[in-house]
């Protein structure tokens, strides 16, 4: 009878540090998920999940007065029958009780430890939302139960956590970091694609981005002059892939207008001769300051799908569209004239040869880099701008340096702009 006592207390011993494992281990999504289906058991296991403190102190009453219990009867009981067997046999009679006692106590920790925890928790672990909901209820009645001691246990331990000065972890229960974690893992075990994933990845860092590293500079923006010939205005715009082309007068800073290449072209084969005015949208300017998130919530919100960035005194550094927010989440979408400019070409020695413009998240992301220095500062966007914020100058070519396990040399110039980068990976001296 004893036996059987001792056994069950075992058993339920491993209930408990099943619905323990379960309901810390469940995805709260899932649990919210399934009681917004109309489960009332994931109700309560949210709940429990929601409240650590008052489900954990509850597991641990139990658990321990199963073990005072456990302890009792194998001591007290079982552990004395079989002292008096072994009493009866002359070779260990002498030392019957200690052998008796280490004996019941050898096996009921090994059962304890098997049936009673690394058993239930694993299993609890294969489905822990399953289980979560089948085991809130009851420990939802139990924690009722031992509310007073609960309450007691809990205040002990928040007056010995104030004491060594512990405050509790304020961070949110899911980072980034995790997200990217859990896309890879899910990646090589083939729940996601390789496309998901990167898609995934490129908008969590959206909102990271500033519009300097997502925009097209102002040295590359095609702009139309309001007082130029008609003729002159039509090539631009029919040798031009660009949507929208910002109108000025004299220069880029002054800026009266936004067309749409659609409005034009259409009127291009009708009228011989188009007034610009008449096609003229107000013009959206943003500060250097945004981010990509931003952006595109600006873009949603104005039905405008084109800005000019200013910095701070007002003069225009670049232009965003919604095609560059679009390719800093899907990747590049070249056109048929860029499908042959690669920016990162694999050369047969290999090195590599990198355009100057190529974004800094590209070039960490080929590279398996994970951090540059000073890389949150903004002061660079492109691999071509961390060469000169390194060197602390304007690089000329054959300038070059070693960073993380890779040796950067600036190959060509476009004027003040570093235009290629060689980049070779360091060789690993052996150890003599």
């Amino acid at each position: 009878m004893e036996i059987l006592i001792v056994l069950f207390l075992i058993i339920l011993n491993g209930v408990f540090a099943m619905a323990e494992i379960a309901i810390v281990s469940s995805r709260k999504s899932k649990l919210q998920q399934l009681a917004n289906e109309g489960n009332k058991n994931a109700l309560a296991a949210l709940e429990l999940a929601k409240s650590p403190n008052r489900f954990l102190s509850t597991v641990q009453i139990g658990i321990t007065l199963i073990g005072i219990f456990a302890g009792a009867f194998g001591g007290a009981t079982i552990a004395e029958n079989l002292a008096t067997q072994f009493s009866q046999v002359p070779q260990v009679a002498p030392f019957s009780d200690a052998l008796a006692l280490t004996i019941v106590v050898s096996i009921i920790t090994y059962l304890s430890l098997i049936i009673g925890e690394l058993a239930p928790k694993r299993f609890a672990l294969t489905h822990p939302e399953r289980i979560a909901t089948i085991m809130a209820r009851p420990m939802n009645f139990i924690s009722k139960i031992s509310a007073p001691v609960v309450t007691l246990l809990s205040f002990s331990t928040d007056m010995i956590l104030r004491l060594f000065r512990v405050k509790p972890n304020m961070e949110p229960s899911v980072s980034d970091e995790e997200i990217r974690m859990m896309l890879r893992e899910g990646t090589q075990v083939g729940v996601f694609e390789v496309a998901e994933k990167d898609i995934v990845e490129r908008t969590l860092r959206l909102g990271d981005k500033k519009i300097p590293a997502l925009m097209t500079s102002r040295k590359e923006i095609t702009w139309l002059d309001i007082d130029s010939s008609f003729k002159s205005i039509r090539t631009k715009i029919i040798r031009s892939s660009h949507a929208y082309f910002p109108v000025c007068r004299d220069n880029l800073d002054k800026v009266i207008g936004v067309i749409r290449s659609e409005d034009m072209l259409r009127n291009f084969l009708v009228d011989e001769k188009i007034d610009l005015k008449k096609f003229l949208l107000k013009p959206l300017f943003i500060p250097e300051s945004m981010d990509g998130l931003t952006v595109l919530e600006l873009f949603k919100k104005s039905g405008v799908h084109m800005a000019l960035v200013i910095d701070e005194f007002g003069n225009v550094q670049g232009l965003l569209s919604l095609n560059d927010i679009l390719e800093a989440i899907v990747g590049d979408i070249p056109t048929i004239n860029e499908l042959e400019e690669e920016e990162i070409i694999k050369r047969d020695d290999g090195s590599w040869l990198v355009d100057g413009l190529l974004s800094i998240d590209e070039f960490k992301e080929y590279f398996h880099i994970k951090k540059l220095p000073d890389e949150r500062s903004g002061v660079f966007h492109t691999i071509g701008g961390f060469v000169m914020h390194h060197l602390g100058r304007i690089p000329v070519s054959s300038d070059t340096f070693e960073r993380e396990d890779f040796i950067l040399e600036v190959v060509d110039m476009d004027g003040n702009r570093v235009d290629k980068v060689l980049i070779k990976k360091k060789e690993k001296k052996l150890l003599a």
